[in-house]
């Protein structure tokens, strides 16, 4: 049995701290250009070489996304950007781009390349294809089942790496190709500017009648065709465990530090749990299955491993989320008078019953006793806009726990 990373996403410098102190063995994130998530905050190289320190000091990876399908004025922009990340080192780049990856070759040839499941990467040939041209990793479709994948692993040497989603939103188009983006509103899905159209309510209209709009059914069942439920495989690490993959990614560059702390918890212990114990797994699979619906999502479904996937996976009736917690902020250092630095989130009161969530599992209710602005003055509640404030929650706390609301 092979002993996968976790691999957690970051979409800003302090979301990858959380990553890596809530149990990332790696993580990806991405600069300010080339990668599929424009809408982002991503980093600047400054941040990234910061990222990379404390993931390192951390014995955490640092991957890269360049995975945009490239046009022409892209190429010399790619040329420069690899050159600058050359010096900054990061542990890999995520390519689908064979002219992008043909530039990585030449510019930064120690870095490793993975190959992004933006390059449709379905059977044995094509990961063959790719480790003869130098990748260490593959990232597999998302529409490949488990047997599949097993048998990919079967045919390709022992040393390129097989990396698969098992967590997180998925797209409705063929491995991420979504042209909707682009066809209504100009942004590129394939360039990293995707506006999520799947996600829109849709009407039909009859030519003799303009203007009169009629619900689109499918099933009976409401008016999102596009819409696919969140994957969720936390139900299903022995599966995981045994299907020879070396990565278990999770998706979401766009999530909050709550997020990102919640399911990356949740799959370190669940897949730390196997490895000590099957017996120790099955055991705590309800606390899993609880912990891991505390993040937001879109119901959950696994998707294609267990073959091809019946109506029940997409959503028909609404593009709702569910939301049991409400983000408050990240703990930060203790100043002289006791008091604990946070960057205010979301609304909250002195007074107020709040979770302190810990790296190591552990979820406490505290009451909030205090709370003072930068400038030392009192204050009854913590208005909206974000702000830096310090707070007294009634025990010791630790720098990075997370603090949130339950609705």
């Amino acid at each position: 049995m092979r002993r996968p990373e976790l691999l957690i996403p970051a979409s800003s410098l302090e979301v990858l701290k959380i990553a890596v102190i809530y149990g990332a063995d790696a993580v990806y994130i991405g600069g300010e250009a080339f990668g599929l998530r424009a809408k982002a905050k991503n980093f600047s190289m400054e941040e990234i070489r910061e990222g990379i320190a404390f993931a390192h000091a951390h014995d955490v990876k640092v991957y890269i996304t360049a995975n945009i399908l490239a046009h022409n004025g892209d190429l010399n922009g790619v040329h420069a950007y690899f050159e600058e990340l050359r010096e900054i080192k990061p542990d890999a780049l995520i390519i689908s781009d064979p002219g992008i990856f043909a530039i990585a070759a030449e510019v930064c040839p120690e870095i490793e390349r993975h190959i992004s499941t933006q390059a449709n990467n379905t059977n044995y040939g094509t990961y063959l294809f790719w480790y003869a041209q130098g990748a260490k990793r593959v990232v597999s479709a998302r529409e490949l089942s488990l047997a599949e994948i097993r048998e990919i692993r079967a045919h390709i040497p022992d040393d390129l790496e097989i990396e698969t989603f098992i967590h997180g939103a998925m797209c409705m188009a063929y491995s991420g190709r979504c042209l909707l983006s682009n066809y209504f509103t100009g942004r590129d899905a394939n360039r990293g500017a995707c506006t999520h159209p799947c996600r829109w309510k849709y009407a039909l209209v009859e030519e003799k009648r303009p203007g009169e709009y009629l619900p689109v059914y499918e099933n009976e069942r409401g008016t999102y065709i596009f819409n696919s439920k969140d994957l969720c495989m936390i139900e299903h690490i022995p599966e995981l465990m045994e299907s020879g993959i070396d990565s278990f990614k999770i998706e979401g560059r766009m999530k909050t530090a709550l997020y990102v702390a919640t399911v990356a918890r949740t799959y370190r212990k669940a897949i730390d749990d196997y490895k000590q114990s099957p017996e120790l797994y099955r055991e705590n699979l309800p606390w899993y299955l609880d912990q891991i619906s505390n993040c937001t999502y879109r119901q959950f479904t696994t998707g294609f491993f267990f073959g091809k996937p019946s109506d029940e996976t997409q959503i028909y009736d609404n593009n709702t989320y569910v939301k049991e917690y409400t983000y408050l902020g990240i703990v930060g250092e203790q100043n002289e008078d006791g008091l604990y630095r946070i960057e205010q989130r979301n609304k909250f009161s002195v007074g107020e019953e709040i979770e302190v969530m810990k790296p190591d599992g552990e979820n406490l209710t505290v009451t909030v006793k205090r709370i003072v602005d930068e400038d030392g003055t009192g204050m009854e509640s913590a208005p909206h806009p974000k702000q830096v404030l310090f707070i007294d929650l009634g025990q010791p706390l630790e720098m990075y726990d997370i603090l949130r609301r339950k609705e």
